[in-house]
């Protein structure tokens, strides 16, 4: 078996482990995940009819008579069922590419700019929520009456109407905008108002009406807490960094704003393992995206995956195993080359994805490139041989890039000397890089309502691990709201514009197999209120969301 290689600049750190299969736990190596917990129903194809046993990774064995092959003739029976899933509210839904806002950056009020944003206050249709079963990961806070997004698109209307009918916001805050409100829930009507105070704060910093603005905030601050329900913790990281960013135009001064959500989310931590193991968004597009992998390597002999960004924990023990089940084209040799930025522990994760390599008897060598700068990275640092098919993915990597693009495109190029087969990039999907203030601070609002009424749905209300992801969050909006120019990092943009970043290295947009949407099915269908947890096409591209408002988004791309 190789060893761990551990390159920096050039040099290489060989580090040897030799530990058989009766060294390995039943936990994911790359991440101290249980497989059962992490892959529990993910199953790519199950046929009853395989003539042989996989040794399982797991104790268990849940792993057993588990296939990877896309073209098994348990897929081929799937495909009637697939097909009919396209046309139901549960299964993938095609919305087209989305009309693109217009902008208005010489409006005189920013009620004008909420106004371009009429078809975000369309109330949703109200999706069908699947009840908890025995099966399924259970939901933490109730479910019914509006969602935490739906309550801020309803004080979003209200908001608009009270300009149209040109009524001065600041008195109409205890029965705001005269707009009825019958068929509420006392809460609901709250936590309305309080994402009224909310906006008109907002309309007022974007004013400069900071006098003003600090009024509606303090209101904001004594109905909100980090500790209530979705709105409150919404409204309240939203209000703090609205004070942070009048601190800082009034007064010239503020704080440094803390943006760890890169280093965070590639070191492993028990909160982010917990996020990963009981949200369903990341889970959806990586077992997608293994099976993207798993059919273009279907012939290859030699396999090369390059991870750019180790950052979500990505089950490559599932990868392993699907190409080591490999019958017509038995693989030879797997090459696996992660590219990192801060993780100190991948060493002992190459360790553990090797001693799993060999119960498949499948020659794995991990290697381990460290970058502190991207300028830095070199083609001949990930040893590809010349019979070596080359497969890249990339998650939550390259909207980290998007403030320096001179280093996005240091990175393509590179990529595009490897002529990988495949790459499969998934990121997050909304639009929180617009230039204009004020549309920037909607789309974040809408954004990170539905993340925080999903991590409601699925995380126990006081629970650390959500506390800490939430204010882990809290930074990005911080990043969005409070800091401008290159302090200003959340700089997260949709599927549109990768589009046109990638037609420049004359990338194509392949097609998602139906094989890879119905993984993503069956993941979400795994989770209680899976419902909840849409899957869209925009495209070729699988649009992962919340109750329609998109959260990532997983593409498949090829060089020309």
């Amino acid at each position: 078996m190789q060893g761990v290689k551990e390159r920096k600049l050039g040099e290489v750190v060989g580090v040897e482990d030799r530990g058989g299969p009766g060294d390995i736990d039943s936990r994911c190596p790359e991440d101290g995940l249980p497989l059962d917990d992490f892959t529990e129903g993910l199953i790519f194809c199950e046929d009853p009819q395989q003539d042989h046993q996989l040794q399982s990774f797991s104790d268990d064995g849940f792993l057993d008579n588990v296939r990877f092959d896309a073209l098994s003739p348990y897929v081929e029976a799937c495909l009637e069922e697939i097909a009919k899933l396209v046309e139901t509210p549960t299964g993938i839904q095609d919305t087209g590419v989305p009309n693109n806002e217009e902008n208005h950056p010489n409006a005189t009020t920013s009620a004008e700019l909420l106004k371009s944003f009429g078809s975000y206050f369309k109330l949703l249709n109200g999706d069908k929520i699947v009840e908890p079963t025995s099966e399924s990961i259970s939901v933490k806070e109730p479910t019914t009456g509006l969602s935490t997004e739906e309550i801020m698109r309803v004080a979003g209307k209200r908001f608009i109407q009270s300009y149209s009918q040109t009524v001065d916001v600041t008195p109409m805050l205890g029965n705001p905008f005269n707009l009825s409100l019958a068929g509420l829930s006392s809460g609901e009507i709250e936590a309305i108002e309080l994402a009224g105070m909310l906006l008109a704060s907002v309309e007022k910093v974007s004013n400069q009406e900071y006098k003003s603005a600090t009024k509606l905030l303090s209101q904001c601050d004594r109905l909100s807490s980090s500790t209530g329900n979705p709105v409150q913790r919404v409204v309240y990281y939203f209000s703090n960094a609205l004070h942070e960013k009048i601190n800082r135009e009034s007064m010239g001064s503020g704080k440094e704003l803390l943006f760890d959500i890169p280093k965070v989310i590639e070191t492993p931590h028990s909160a982010t393992l917990a996020y990963y193991k009981d949200v369903p968004f990341t889970q959806v597009g990586q077992v997608a995206a293994i099976q993207v992998i798993v059919e273009n390597m279907a012939r290859a002999k030699r396999v090369h995956i390059i991870d750019i960004g180790i950052k979500c924990r990505m089950p490559w023990t599932l990868l392993i195993q699907a190409l080591a089940s490999q019958k017509e084209c038995p693989l030879e040799s797997l090459s696996l080359s992660v590219v990192v930025t801060y993780s100190s522990q991948m060493e002992d994760v190459g360790k553990r994805l090797m001693r799993f390599a060999e119960t498949m008897n499948l020659p794995l060598s991990f290697m381990i490139v460290k970058m502190s700068d991207t300028f830095e990275l070199k083609e001949d640092q990930f040893e590809i041989d010349a019979e070596e098919i080359v497969a890249v993915f990339s998650e939550f990597f390259m909207w980290t890039m998007i403030p320096q693009p001179d280093h996005l495109d240091s990175i393509m190029k590179m990529i595009r000397k490897f002529n990988p087969c495949v790459m499969v990039i998934i990121e997050v999907e909304s639009n929180l890089n617009a230039p204009d203030y004020v549309s920037r601070f909607i789309e974040a609002l809408f954004f990170y309502s539905a993340y925080f009424d999903a991590l409601g749905v699925y995380m126990e209300k006081d629970g650390q691990s959500r506390l800490f992801i939430e204010s882990l969050l809290s930074q990005g909006i911080n990043s969005v709201v409070a800091a401008e120019g290159e302090e200003r990092k959340a700089r997260y943009v949709k599927i549109d514009v990768w589009r046109a970043f990638l037609s420049r290295f004359e990338m194509e947009e392949k097609k998602l197999s139906m094989s890879s949407l119905y993984q993503s099915y069956l993941v979400v269908k795994k989770f209680a209120c899976g419902e909840s947890c849409t899957l869209d096409m925009n495209g070729n591209s699988l649009i992962i969301g919340w109750k329609g408002t998109p959260i990532h988004s997983l593409s498949v791309w090829k060089f020309l």
